[in-house]
């Protein structure tokens, strides 16, 4: 299963072609496993508890302060000694659907717990990255994740970037603020948020319509894709079929294929979508602000705010965004790579020799992403992330201003909303 599931994908991971690779009969292969995600969740539990182990013995041999890059240097020796099981740890379990992402993260809280027993051997006055290690982690495993799925070697001098982006968050371990998640109450509504959620156009009334042939598709087509997103959405992408979308769109089976090939097509076209529009309330807030960390600040809002807003649309694309095959997944990572454009000028506000890396700014996405997703799954339909604006924009910010000097921005951006307006 890992060797297939690695080579040819999850999707494509059948119980024909693990028989055939283990050298089994199809009865065997029934008298352990009830069906192909019981197979893959046994050898993800197989492949975590050795990775498990590794790491608890590379932390516990090295000073506890030294946990956390004791850790990102193990998940970086698996990708470069064992790029096939690698691949199939970062990259596979986040196309499996539920059962598997919530495996996935329990595979990386447990390495977390080891980092945070190594930390609680030290005082408070330990010098110590201020950020979520599960969070932390996960961008890791979605950094090599990314190379592997592409064949690429681990890229000399990754680690150290990594260690040294890390290093950007230290503080002592008793000024620490944003190792929890701890959601602080939402602050005002982004201006540049609609009134009203995005939503399917109402059906076509019966009989010939007074549209033109376009305006008929367009209808069809966002009703589709809106019916695409909920369906996946509440079930997975495995689960749902053409004949499901077309009957949840009300149009009939022969429309859906006029407009799209297959449910891959439109399930595409509604990663589009939703970075579309995320990406455009992003940027209308971005640059409707005057300096840089305002404009981290109200673009971090406007985000997660229409995250919040429209759950069936952005929980499809985030929980779902790796379930469709390579294809998908490498344009899901082009359109998360487009959000490093807001932390570009960043490099402005930091000093020369400490200006953050290329890969940098990848591990500050993949960290935001990571939370967003974890959140999202973890509240069901009612996603709830406003609530993290500020832990958001310190990963943001720090690297390029130093933890203290964010954490005093972050807090007068508090108060200022706070503070009674005068009329």
């Amino acid at each position: 299963m890992i060797d297939i599931a690695a080579e040819h994908g999850y999707a494509a991971a059948t119980i024909a072609r693990v028989i055939v690779r283990a050298g089994v009969s199809r009865p065997s292969f029934y008298e352990h496993f009830a069906d192909k995600e019981e197979c893959f969740l046994a050898a993800l539990t197989d492949v975590q508890e050795r990775l498990l182990d590794e790491v608890t013995l590379v932390v516990r041999g090295q000073p506890p302060e030294r946990a956390i890059g004791g850790a990102v240097e193990a998940l970086i020796e698996l990708a470069d000694s064992q790029a096939a099981t690698a691949r199939f740890l970062m990259n596979e379990t986040l196309a499996g659907g539920s059962r598997t992402l919530d495996a996935r993260d329990r595979g990386i809280e447990e390495i977390a717990r080891v980092i945070e027993q190594a930390h609680e051997q030290l005082g408070a006055d330990a010098v110590l990255p201020d950020l979520p290690v599960a969070a932390l982690l996960g961008a890791v495993q979605r950094l090599l994740a990314a190379r592997l799925r592409r064949g690429e070697q681990t890229p000399a001098g990754m680690l150290e970037d990594l260690l040294e982006w890390t290093r950007s968050y230290e503080q002592p371990a008793g000024e620490h603020r944003r190792r929890t998640l701890t959601p602080i109450e939402p602050g005002a509504r982004s201006p540049f948020l609609a009134k009203v959620p995005l939503q399917p156009p109402p059906p076509l009334a019966p009989g010939r319509p007074r549209l033109s042939q376009q305006q008929v598709a367009e209808n069809h087509s966002l009703r589709i894709l809106f019916a695409t997103a909920e369906l996946i959405g509440r079930e997975g992408y495995a689960a749902a079929t053409v004949a499901a979308i077309a009957e949840l769109a009300g149009v009939d089976g022969r429309v859906f294929y006029r407009l799209f090939a297959d449910k891959q097509s439109a399930f595409t076209a509604v990663n589009e979508l939703a970075f579309q529009r995320t990406m455009a309330v992003t940027v209308g807030a971005f640059f409707a602000a005057e300096d840089w960390p305002e404009q981290i600040w109200e673009a971090g809002r406007a985000f997660l705010q229409f995250i919040e807003q429209n759950p069936v649309l952005t929980r499809a694309s985030l929980i779902e965004g790796h379930a469709d095959g390579p294809a998908t997944v490498e344009r899901f990572e082009h359109l998360l790579n487009a959000f490093t454009i807001f932390l570009q000028e960043g490099y402005k506000h930091a000093p020369r020799e400490r200006a953050p890396s290329r890969i940098a700014l990848e591990a500050i996405t993949a960290t935001v992403f990571e939370i967003v997703q974890h959140q999202a799954r973890k509240d069901g339909a009612e996603t709830r992330v406003a609530g993290l604006l500020a832990h958001l924009c310190f990963i943001c910010l720090a690297p390029f201003l130093g933890p203290r000097r964010t954490n005093e921005l972050i807090d007068e951006r508090i108060e200022a909303e706070r503070a009674p307006r005068v009329t």
